[in-house]
């Protein structure tokens, strides 16, 4: 078990987020739950302090700097005066609306870009001050940047960015001990994705070398890989987990 380490995990109502909030609870890590929905944020950490986890529930919109700033400075006092890693995996997904390029509204884009790039920027920026030494901010892309994904300009491009954030935080916070890495999920059975088309369980598994599909728990596993103590010498990075659906 880890000694007072405290993970701070936005988007964490449900999904993915709430598979991260379980799997670090598992691990010894206080979990600091982190949402717009706060209801659902409760709800998790109700679920993790049912299995002896120190966890709170915090709302937080991640598009704004004076939230983002509450939440660190909460969930700081929360960890002792520390945050041990950042999860950044609060985004839009199963809303966004397929259109071609030429005919998204400009009012959605910035939407999109506003929760899934300014997010994980302004999360970074805030919870900053108070990582530990040796920290981890851990932020969630997704492998559709690499195939590119039609009608789907603002998703795919927003996801992009947040590879292209992760190097520079890395850049500028290695001199702290402090990595930033990203994770790019394949389509995984969250009940967004669930909710998104009748074969969902079995979208893309014809493609992948492993030939099943993906679940939040799959994803879990390298996280805690890069909040662990062995992942301390590898930053700016993505590691794909799609079951081998593609190769980078």
């Amino acid at each position: 078990m880890l000694d007072h380490k405290t993970v701070l995990i936005t988007g964490a109502a449900g999904g993915l987020g709430r598979a991260f909030a379980l799997g670090f609870g598992g691990a010894g890590y206080a979990v600091a739950v982190a949402d717009i929905n706060a209801a659902g944020a409760q709800e998790t950490a109700e679920l993790l302090q049912a299995e002896g986890v120190n966890a709170a529930a915090f709302e937080v919109d991640v598009t704004s700097t004076s939230s983002t700033e509450q939440l660190a400075k909460n969930v700081a006092e929360f960890g002792d005066g520390t945050i041990d890693a950042l999860i950044n995996n609060a985004a839009i997904y199963a809303t966004v609306q397929r259109s071609p390029f030429e005919e998204i509204d400009p009012s959605e884009w910035d939407l999109v870009m506003g929760v899934n790039l300014k997010g994980p920027w302004l999360m970074a920026r805030a919870a900053s001050p108070y990582l530990a030494e040796n920290g981890r901010v851990i932020n969630i892309s997704s492998a559709t940047v690499f195939s590119g994904s039609a009608q789907w300009a603002h998703y795919v491009a927003s996801k992009g960015g947040v590879i292209a954030l992760t190097r520079v935080l890395a850049k500028e916070l290695g001199s702290r001990g402090v990595t930033a890495n990203c994770i790019a999920p394949g389509f995984t059975l969250t009940d967004a994705s669930l909710n998104l088309m009748e074969d969902a369980e079995s979208y893309g598994v014809d493609r992948g070398a492993i030939k099943r599909s993906s679940q939040p728990e799959d994803i879990v596993g390298t996280a805690l890989f890069l909040a662990s103590d062995a992942a301390g010498y590898m930053t700016g990075q993505t590691l794909v987990v799609d079951g081998g659906r593609q190769f980078i």
